[in-house]
This record gives structure tokens, sequence and C-alpha cells, in this order.
């Protein structure tokens, strides 16, 4: 009789703690969407013809906080959410790694435009990734207005805290896992 009960009993235990890592994991990305949907609004109220491009853009994928150190060598890591027409479909980690002369911590947040298709289907592939940084736009009053699409993607930052002083040459390195 108790081997009886004792099974049905693991089996519920199993259940209980699996349904418990589903929940905690759908908290984090509800809490990842909620971030990224406050650093929308506050890219659009740095600069407001940016709303266009949240608009009409195929996609995009905001990184409401990157964190950035470096002492010579550095790094960056952070952790985003991709919209596609608008709807949240999956997170996104991005890491970076550079080298040259450099000195600081930052934080900062990013997003990442999307003109088509096709350059989406390139992130989502986990095939996008940056060398060099020169192919990010510094959010601002008007940066926004003039910028045009390479290779259907559009990137702008923009700094939250710290200082960071470098002269350095690195990549980004973006993977990307459906909700």
């Amino acid at each position: 009789m108790k081997q009886f009960l004792f099974l049905p009993l693991c089996f519920l235990l199993i259940l209980f703690s699996s349904m418990q890592h589903v929940n905690a994991q759908s908290k984090e990305q509800d809490e990842l969407i909620q971030k990224s949907k406050k650093a929308k609004q506050a890219f659009i109220e740095t600069d407001a013809p940016m709303k266009s491009l949240f608009e009409n853009a195929y996609g995009y994928v905001i990184f409401p906080s990157i964190g950035k150190g470096a002492a010579g060598v550095g790094g960056a890591k952070g952790n985003g959410v991709l919209f596609e027409k608008g709807k949240a479909v999956g997170t996104a980690k991005m890491v970076q790694v550079s080298v040259g002369l450099q000195l600081g911590g930052q934080s900062y947040r990013e997003v990442i435009f999307f003109e088509n298709k096709t350059a989406i289907d390139r992130f989502k592939q986990s095939k996008l990734e940056f060398a060099g940084q020169a192919s990010a736009v510094a959010a601002r009053s008007g940066a926004s207005a003039d910028v045009k699409y390479r290779d259907g993607v559009l990137v702008f930052t923009e700094e939250k805290e710290g200082l960071m002083l470098e002269a350095s040459i690195g990549g980004q390195k973006f993977t990307y896992t459906a909700f």
C-alpha cells in the first residue's frame, strides 16, 4: 500500500516543482518585457522622432540595461526582448568583448531596429554580429531624424550612468531564444 501511494506522491512533487520553475521563468520574462517597454519610452523621450522608427520597423530588440566594464580589456553583457510587429516573441542576450585603451564602467540601453523579415531572421538565427563599435548612434534629441538602415539594421544606444574612457575595437554577439 505504501508503494502505491509513493509513486503518485513523487509524480505530484515533480509536477509541482516543474510548475514553479515555469512560473519563475515567466515572471523573469515579464519583468524583462516591462523593463524593455520602459526603455522604449526613455528612447522616445530622448528623441521623439524615434517613435516612428518603433512604429514602422519590422521588429526591434531592446536591451534595457547593459553593463560594461574595462581596464585594457573590456566586456559588456545584457539581456533584452525581441519584438516582431509590436509583439514580444523572445529573449535575447548580448555579449561584447573589446581591446584597447579603455578604463571605467558604465550602464547603457540599446535598441536594434530591423527593417525587414530578412534582417530579423538573421538575428533570430544568431547570425547578427557587430565588429567595431561605430555602428551605433548615440540617442539624443533629433538623432533619429536622418538615420538610414545598413544591411536592414539600425542601432541606437543611450548611456544611463557611469564613465567610460575608451579608444578600442571589439564586437558584439547576440543569441536569441523564442518564448
